[in-house]
């Protein structure tokens, strides 16, 4: 008699990629929300209201979980899309670790924009 062996085969992230997903899109939403209602409030945005918007250090962090969770999306998808499409091992790592690369410079680029000092 054969006992029942379990054979894990690849990554399966699964349950955690679909919560990630889940979870960031309900970041990006609310931010987006926020936004346009504060356009909303202000009958739009000229410059004055603008720069009084990106002073205050709430919307400042507010924008940085943004991108936090738009890179965290993005790598998750690209991720997927790529273990499904890209067969060569070595070309999947390339792509997979070029899109690492530049997300971490856009996320870099992020805290200098936000961060950074007003020039």
């Amino acid at each position: 008699m054969r006992s029942a062996e379990r054979h894990v085969v690849g990554a399966h992230y699964g349950l955690t990629d679909w919560l990630a997903q889940r979870v960031t899109a309900v970041v990006l939403a609310c931010y987006t929300l926020a936004l346009l209602a504060i356009v909303a409030w202000h009958g739009g945005l000229d410059h004055a209201a603008w720069r009084a918007l990106w002073s205050h250090a709430a919307f400042k962090l507010a924008t940085f979980v943004f991108a936090v969770a738009l890179f965290w999306h993005a790598w998750v998808g690209v991720r997927n899309i790529v273990m499904d499409y890209v067969k060569p091992a070595g070309l999947r790592l390339a792509v997979q670790a070029l899109t690492i690369a530049l997300l971490v410079v856009y996320l870099g680029w992020t805290v200098q924009i936000l961060f950074g000092g007003n020039a």
